[in-house]
């Protein structure tokens, strides 16, 4: 599969001239209407748009739009200049970002470099573990890793264990904003492994817990040293968390835990424990590695030892965008700022470098992106550019099948299935932010972009930090704002049947 830069960009071009308004043009008061086919039977017999928002009755803002993929004309619309947060649908601008600056056959490249003489199997200074970019790498990688470097002979390092992540800029977090223990806003680096999560077991040992911090996978699950957690009496908070001694210290408290169970926790040094388990991986391969420490730049004239490459880009997509993972996004983004030759020194600076492309490619002019997967807050895009970014994304080969199949809800709030059309989504969900962009293939054969955002920013400010994991009233908003998101789609089908 591939994406035709050409393509893009004349899609794209053409989308955002035939979506774009006028510079001295006014939002319309009422939606734009789409003609029906019948004498307007089909349509008056269906709720309006403006029936559809006041019936889900959601406290805060909606934005709408709905266009055709093949004219790019908007055909239905509410508030679509109103600026609202992404969230996770910033994965599919991320996506397209990814696939014009690298190619959907692109892939990460993990690799063990001696930086020395290796003679009899002996290297004469220091190997490296570097880090590519790869948002995929795991446990069970790193184990055929080690695996190669003894199959390449290497069996003892007289130098030192170095770990390398600058081929990303070094991040502790995705958004300051979020609780310290959601394993979705872990650290970004060049060497990433497990999503930079680490998992935390635990069981009821009598009156106490085993407890067990471990960089599982499919086949492996070695114990690691760089994360660690107590168990305490109190009260609250469940977690807390620390940075002390080059180490990640969590404590939990002990009334939280129950028999037993398991979670994933943020990791903030992802290059080290990327590292400390390589190292543990390598002792079973009969190689004794001392403890990683971090390299600040790859020496000149190192040789590969080994390698490891990732998937391809758009395999590598696909995931992201059906379990909408945000080190993922964050690592493909960053990986394409570079590519492009722009400043990526942070991921603040890499999302503007985003902001402007889609400004310039894909007439996203009022967009503004604070990181590529959505999960600051701060981030904002308008339903009628998303939509038209959809439409130059429909017209280039290689963006529509990443996209999962969406299942529209009926009345009842049960999928509905075997329809007579289909939805190619992603959605995005913050706490009381709601959105959902994409495809539908009508009855009739018309293939139409859409993109529907609801907020309740004001609402969404009030809240402590402590409060973004489960606040209260989040799920009902929610759900309110996905069973509207069912009622248009399901309208659009209608029209156009």
């Amino acid at each position: 599969m591939g994406l035709d830069r050409r393509a893009f960009l004349t899609g794209a071009a053409a989308a955002a001239a035939m979506t774009a308004p006028p510079a001295a043009a006014v939002p319309p008061a009422a939606s734009l209407r789409p003609l029906a086919r019948s004498g307007n039977v089909v349509e008056r017999a269906l709720p309006t748009p403006e029936d559809l928002v006041a019936r889900a009755g959601l406290p805060g803002r909606v934005g709408i739009a709905l266009t055709d993929l093949q004219t790019g004309t908007l055909l239905e619309t509410h508030a679509p200049d109103e600026a609202l947060p992404p969230a996770s649908t910033a994965k599919a601008i991320s996506a397209l970002y990814a696939l014009e600056a690298l190619g959907a056959d692109h892939r990460f490249e993990t690799r063990v470099l001696a930086a020395g003489e290796i003679r009899e199997g002996v290297l004469k200074g220091d190997l490296i573990l570097a880090g590519g970019g790869d948002p995929t790498l795991d446990t069970d990688a790193l184990a055929d890793l080690a695996a190669a470097v003894r199959e390449a002979g290497l069996r003892e390092v007289l130098g030192a264990f170095r770990v390398w992540g600058g081929a990303l800029p070094n991040e502790r977090t995705i958004d300051d904003g979020q609780p310290a223990y959601v394993g979705y806003n872990p650290a970004i680096s060049g060497l990433n492994l497990n999503f930079n999560r680490v998992h935390f077991g635990w069981k009821r040992a009598g009156s106490d817990y085993d407890v067990t911090m471990d960089a599982r996978s499919v086949r492996h699950r070695p114990e690691v040293r760089i994360a660690r957690m107590q168990v305490e009496d109190r009260a609250g908070p469940v977690y807390t968390y620390r940075d002390e001694d080059g180490r990640d210290h969590w404590s939990v408290a002990r009334g939280a835990l129950g028999d037993g169970g398991a979670r994933w926790l943020p990791v903030r040094r992802p290059a080290l424990y990327a590292g400390e388990v390589f190292q543990t991986l390598a002792g079973s391969n009969g190689l004794r590695l001392p403890a990683p420490v971090e390299a600040v730049a790859l020496p000149d004239g190192a040789q590969v030892v080994a390698r490891h490459e990732s998937a391809s880009l758009d395999d590598i997509l696909r995931d992201m965008l059906d379990y909408s993972t945000n080190l993922t996004a964050e690592a493909v983004g960053l990986s394409a700022t570079l590519a492009h030759g722009a400043p990526a020194s942070s991921l603040a600076a890499s999302a503007g470098a985003m902001s402007r492309w889609a400004a310039e490619e894909l007439g996203m002019r009022s967009c503004s992106f604070v990181d590529h997967s959505g999960l600051g807050d701060a981030s904002r895009v308008t339903a009628a550019e998303l939509a038209g970014a959809m439409v130059a994304a429909g017209r280039a080969r290689g963006f529509q099948p990443l996209l999962e199949r969406y299942d529209v809800r009926d009345e009842r709030g049960a999928p509905m299935r075997n329809t007579p059309f289909e939805v190619h989504a992603k959605t995005g969900t913050l706490h009381f932010v709601s959105t959902l962009t994409g495809y539908l293939a009508s009855p009739g054969g018309r293939m139409l972009s859409f993109a529907i955002l609801t907020g309740d920013l004001g609402h969404r400010a009030t809240l402590t930090p402590a409060q973004l994991d489960r606040p209260a009233g989040s799920r009902a908003w929610a759900g309110r704002s996905r069973r509207m998101q069912s009622e248009f789609l399901r309208r659009w089908a209608a029209l156009y049947a």
